[in-house]
């Protein structure tokens, strides 16, 4: 497929799904509202999926009504049969420079680094384009997943060029306080995905980012 790829956003809500949905259907009116609430990304995360084709298939199609790019989590070779705008890779995953191949240039390809700015400064020189940190507060996604601390954020802000992402128990309450030590971007599944209203909880989280860049 041959899809006019979007890129990255420099700031915003990443909206990653959850797998507790019953069916395609509810899954896509709930990103769809995510995106109508102003979430700036969408990442399509299926450790289980009944048809994970289709799924993304209809998620890329809603987010880029919306002008939003899709990521596809972990699966390089779902992102590029559908035609994803990127793919998130983890430790376990393919290297970047296999997804670099795999899916081209103009893909996005975000890499998550954990709590090690180290990781981040290399990802950054292999060609990512976005960094995640995580995870920062309780998490019911990932309730085992170490800790990471606000300094590596101010630290990473110090060293790299591109956007950094912070995921792990993101809340409107306190998202504010990883932009404010160098987070662009809030990525969220539980307080958007996990509640009755998707378009509502994404718009809740938009001030955050105005009030953010007035601060810069």
């Amino acid at each position: 497929m041959h899809n006019i790829r979007l890129p990255f956003p420099r700031s915003g809500l990443y909206a990653i799904t959850r797998e507790a949905y019953p069916n395609e259907q509810t899954l896509a009116e709930a990103v769809a509202g995510a995106v109508r609430g102003g979430a700036a990304v969408v990442q399509y995360r299926a450790k289980a999926a009944r048809d994970p084709l289709g799924e993304a298939a209809r998620l890329l199609a809603i987010c880029h009504e919306g002008r939003v790019p899709l990521i596809v989590n972990d699966d390089v070779e779902l992102a590029r049969r559908i035609g994803a705008d990127g793919v998130h890779l983890g430790k376990e995953d393919l290297s970047l420079t296999e997804a670099r191949q795999i899916l081209g240039h103009d893909a996005i390809i975000g890499v998550s680094c954990y709590d090690s700015v180290e990781l981040a400064v290399q990802a950054e020189a292999r060609g990512a384009d976005y960094v995640a940190f995580g995870r920062f507060f309780p998490s019911k996604t990932k309730p085992n997943a170490p800790c990471a601390r606000f300094e590596t954020l101010l630290e990473a802000k110090r060293h790299l060029h591109i956007p950094i992402v912070a995921i792990g128990g993101v809340t409107p309450e306190n998202g504010e306080l990883l932009l404010q030590a160098g987070a662009d971007v809030l990525a969220v599944i539980e307080a958007l995905f996990g509640v009755p209203d998707p378009e509502l909880a994404a718009a809740e989280f938009l001030p955050l980012f105005s009030r953010n860049k007035k601060a810069l």
